[in-house]
């Protein structure tokens, strides 16, 4: 992380600040998941018991170390070398030694249930069509879109002045649709090379069919359907959650949240945007957490009820991620502070408002509450076991 840091500070302060250019930062991005990924895993399957690991951490974990080889075949291989996605590194070795077709840990895989479980190596071809035919459609829609409605124009002193506050809504999320496209055709096309060669094979659907799924980095139909900002995140950028999931939510035992949401700026760059993103996000996820367990119970009562729960939060969702990542877009802190200011900071109030208003439940509280429990009761079994030891022992003193 601090190599990549420094080359990111490189690439902005002193080459091009400002500018999307393809350089050596994006693969050392990709790089820096895996190597950072690898080391957790082993860390899991050379240190710890298998108590005392989740059931995705067995998984992952790595139970003996990988020779220089295997090593940089993980780290360098063609398919990912450029934009990913990342992978865990179980998931690869399967992969080249010709083991990712048996049946997988998903609970999804349920081969053995419609008989495909026999053949050997499922086709990509269809998979591998339709993603193409997803970039191409993606590619277009970005470059027939994107000079029409830029994010910039959001800024401009004429628009804010002249515009009312509802088209501006209107024309920031039109932006942000207009945006994503770029990043889909990127994803997909990753995504789709992986799967040309043959990995990303994760189990096979209801039907039958096999899916290919296994590293796709998004779900552009649940991305634009998402009715939560959790929802939302879970969709985007699918593996790179994963590896923070892994390597430093599950694992940090402070403020998970923010700690996740800070590390996801320090990878992505040294903008300053980035980090008015990631720290509008943490206050964002707060107060959706605290919308869906306190109000969402009273719209579970009917299916009415639930649907104009879900069209709400629909749309409150798509205003609350293009508020969100407006500096994300615009990288620098005088226009991203200028968006803002034009907004009034409503959201960050608003947020504000809600997480101080209603309760949270601490999730992961209970879930050490359970886990020190669970290390409780095996303490009470290990010591019914010595005491049975030493009675035994005892009877047989007494015997001789």
């Amino acid at each position: 992380m601090g190599y990549l840091i420094i080359c990111q500070i490189t690439r902005v302060y002193v080459f091009d600040y400002g500018m999307y250019s393809a350089d050596f930062t994006g693969p050392m991005m990709v790089i820096t998941q895996k190597i950072t990924s690898m080391a957790f895993e082993l860390h899991d399957g050379l240190t710890k018991r298998e108590g005392q690991l989740t059931p995705n951490q067995k998984y992952l974990a790595i139970s003996r170390m990988p020779s220089l080889l295997e090593y940089l075949s993980y780290n360098c291989n063609f398919m990912g070398i450029l934009a990913g996605p990342t992978c865990s590194y179980n998931d690869y070795m399967a992969f080249i030694e010709g083991t990712c077709y048996e049946p997988r840990h998903q609970e999804n895989a349920n081969g053995k249930e419609n008989g495909k479980y026999k053949q050997s190596e499922p086709s990509p071809k269809n998979d591998v069509i339709s993603k193409l035919c997803t970039c191409a459609l993606s590619l277009a829609v970005y470059l027939s879109l994107c000079k029409l409605l830029p994010v910039e124009h959001s800024i401009d002193d004429d628009f804010i002045s002249s515009t009312p506050f509802h088209l501006q809504v209107v024309y920031l999320y039109l932006a942000m649709l207009a945006l994503r496209p770029k990043y889909y055709f990127v994803w997909t096309l990753a995504d789709a090379i992986n799967n040309a060669a043959g990995f990303g094979f994760n189990g096979y659907n209801k039907d039958g069919s096999p899916r290919w799924d296994l590293i796709s980095n998004l779900r552009i139909l649940d991305i634009e359907s998402a009715t939560s900002f959790k929802s939302f995140l879970d969709n985007w950028n699918i593996q790179t959650s994963l590896w923070l999931k892994r390597v430093c939510y599950e694992r940090c035992p402070i403020n998970p949240t923010a700690a996740t949401f800070m590390l996801s700026a320090m990878w992505h760059g040294v903008y300053p945007g980035y980090y008015l993103t990631f720290v509008t996000g943490i206050a964002m996820t707060m107060a959706a957490r605290a919308v869906r367990n306190n109000i969402r119970p009273y719209f579970l009562v009917s299916d009415s009820h639930k649907r104009i729960y879900d069209v709400i939060t629909w749309a409150a969702t798509q205003v609350a991620i293009s508020y969100t990542v407006v500096p994300f877009v615009l990288l620098a802190v005088g226009p991203s502070l200028k968006f803002y200011w034009s907004w009034y900071f409503c959201l960050h109030l608003l947020c504000l408002l809600v997480v101080l208003a209603l309760p949270v439940k601490k999730r992961r509280r209970e879930v050490k509450g359970q886990t020190y429990s669970l290390q409780k009761e095996r303490q009470q079994d290990n010591q019914n076991e010595h005491n049975c030891t030493d009675n035994n022992c005892n009877q047989k003193d007494k015997t001789s």
